[in-house]
């Protein structure tokens, strides 16, 4: 039998953290989309990783970003899922290692001016965090999207949007929000 008190429930943490995030997230999303709308108007490219759900994350919101979330009737913006060259990802992962399938792509294909959205969850995504050190030695700015504890990620991006909580879920749920904002608002800087 199917509880129907326990899918209120989880319809109502759901709200909760999303509630929660207007006073814990709305600052850091303000700068990270300020970040990405410059790397933009300057010519540079958005990068995206992350792990499992978070690279389905990043996957689709570089398609967002290339395609059009609103319209499709504007510029083309440069947006990268490093998650998706499965011949890479695969090759390299089994010839060398899977902790820098991120990092690699971001030595071939990162620019100074890029910008990276790293997600993980947990913060401790060691692909993750590798990207992450790769993109300080080559000048690229780091947006990292984690839970509350924010784990090792925590401090190593230029702005850390922490989801209000500690359940996996709930933490997936508002990086999509966050990551649907802020593609919303680099859409909208192109086309005005």
């Amino acid at each position: 039998m199917i509880d129907r008190q326990e899918i209120i429930n989880k319809l109502r943490e759901s709200s909760h953290v999303k509630n929660t995030m207007i006073a814990a997230c709305v600052e850091d999303i303000e700068k990270a989309a300020e970040m990405m709308v410059k790397t933009v108007q300057n010519g540079n490219k958005i990068l995206w990783c992350g792990n499992g759900g978070s690279a389905a994350d990043a996957q689709h919101m570089a398609a967002e970003l290339m395609g059009g979330l609103v319209t499709h009737d504007r510029p083309a913006i440069q947006s990268i899922a490093l998650t998706t060259d499965t011949s890479f990802i695969t090759a390299w992962a089994n010839d060398t290692d899977y902790e820098s399938i991120f990092s690699r792509q971001i030595e071939g294909l990162g620019e100074t001016g890029d910008v990276l959205i790293s997600i993980s969850t947990s913060g401790n995504s060691k692909n993750v965090v590798k990207a992450v050190e790769v993109c300080k030695e080559k000048g690229i700015s780091v947006i990292v999207l984690t839970g509350k504890t924010g784990g090792v990620l925590k401090d190593m991006g230029d702005v850390t949007i922490s989801i209000p909580s500690d359940d996996t879920q709930r933490i997936q749920e508002g990086h999509l929000l966050a990551e649907h904002i802020l593609c919303e608002i680099v859409e909208k800087s192109v086309t005005e």
